[in-house]
């Protein structure tokens, strides 16, 4: 048995075609936090997108991950950058998510902000900031997976947004006990 089968379980002989609209369905029962990644470009200044596959991977050295689908019309300004900035968005910032989930010109107009390293746009009122030098730009199928080393990063205690099932959300603590 390959490592792959002993991983899966499965082999290539039973595998069924993946239906994409279900496998999205699927995707999104898994809630996530709403990030906008940010970079600075010289030909276009400052670039900005909604993503919510941002995730952790190492605290040493410490690394964080997303990704970016080939087809975004940003995609060659985060290739051509040797900094990113994932800006954690707070639970008021809904607004500040939908506009840049959307390609028009000029997102940054009438947005607060500040230039962190490699001047970064580093978003005001954010539940975090972190400021990274990419390491990797790794293949991903349809999307390029930027893993990116984290050289300064903030933090506020606030509510947090969440992304789950094609919606916005809040967090709610569980009640503990009985």
């Amino acid at each position: 048995m390959s490592t792959s089968q002993a991983i899966t379980g499965s082999t290539e002989v039973d595998r069924k075609p993946i239906n994409p609209r279900d496998l999205r369905s699927a995707l999104g029962g898994f809630a996530t936090g709403v990030t906008i990644v940010t970079t600075q470009c010289e030909e276009w200044g400052p670039v900005g997108l909604t993503v919510n596959s941002f995730s952790s991977v190492s605290l040493d050295p410490p690394l964080v991950l997303w990704s970016l689908s080939r087809h975004s019309p940003s995609l060659k300004a985060f290739q051509a950058n040797s900094h990113f900035a994932i800006n954690v968005l707070a639970a008021d910032q809904q607004e500040l998510s939908n506009r840049f989930a959307q390609p028009i010109p000029e997102k940054f107009r009438g947005v607060s902000w500040h230039g962190g390293i490699a001047d970064l746009p580093l978003l005001e009122g954010c539940v975090a900031t972190f400021e990274c030098r990419t390491r990797h730009q790794v293949d991903g199928g349809d999307h390029v997976i930027f893993i990116g080393e984290v050289e300064e990063f903030a933090h506020r205690t606030v509510e947090p947004l969440l992304f789950l099932a094609g919606r916005y959300h809040k967090a709610q603590p569980l009640i503990q006990g009985g």
